[in-house]
């Protein structure tokens, strides 16, 4: 890359819900990465476990974190897709990283990786984290190549389908964050599923 060339902007989106112990392991990974100009942002679903508490702490040493919650819904919502929606408003960055704090990144190199394939040519990238944490890339030049992926990985992740071996065969193919273009992300969540059968299964 020229020395003269723009690098590109992250706005990393989590959400937790009673995830505390996940926050205090796995957020520091996040906040402490060697590249310029990205934020965090944190979407919190009315946790009940000290999360708020563990967030609060962590802002005041991170001037890059930013939190917000996500208010109690019914439970046939699918909160994940709800909170997610909640942190593309807030995001500032060129680029949106959809990701989960059960997943942290390899290294503090993580999104010096990523921005090597955020290109011009490029809407969405999915990630993938092999066993020994190196990092996977597919690029696709249109949203819509990879919407059959993400429509089947997010139905899986909301419980919809009860074909087990379906539901194995999609678990394995999963990937562990998504990269897509700010002004896109709207379009890439109205590809999660709206909602939650495991949640609504327990009412």
């Amino acid at each position: 890359m020229s020395t003269t060339e723009k690098k590109a902007s992250f706005s990393v989106i989590v959400t937790v819900h009673d995830q505390a112990e996940e926050l205090t392991t796995n957020l520091p990974l996040l906040l402490t990465q060697q590249y310029e100009g990205y934020e965090v942002i944190v979407v919190d679903e009315s946790s009940t476990d000290g999360s708020a508490d563990i967030l609060k702490q962590l802002k005041t040493e991170n001037p890059h974190l930013y939190t917000t919650f996500l208010p109690k819904y019914h439970f046939r919502q699918n909160r994940r897709r709800l909170a997610f929606t909640i942190g593309v408003k807030a995001a500032k960055k060129e680029w949106i990283i959809f990701t989960d704090i059960t997943t942290p990144p390899p290294s503090d190199q993580w999104l010096s990786e990523l921005e090597e394939f955020a290109t011009t040519s490029t809407e969405l990238l999915l990630g993938y984290y092999n066993k020994k944490g190196d990092v996977t890339l597919t690029p696709f030049d249109e949203i819509s190549q990879a919407a059959s992926i993400i429509t089947k990985a997010e139905r899986w992740r909301a419980g919809i389908g009860h074909d087990k071996w379906l539901r194995h065969i999609q678990r394995s193919a999963n990937y562990d964050f998504i990269v897509v273009r700010a002004n896109r992300g709207h379009e890439v969540l109205r590809l999660f599923a709206a909602e939650h059968r495991l949640q609504a299964s327990k009412e």
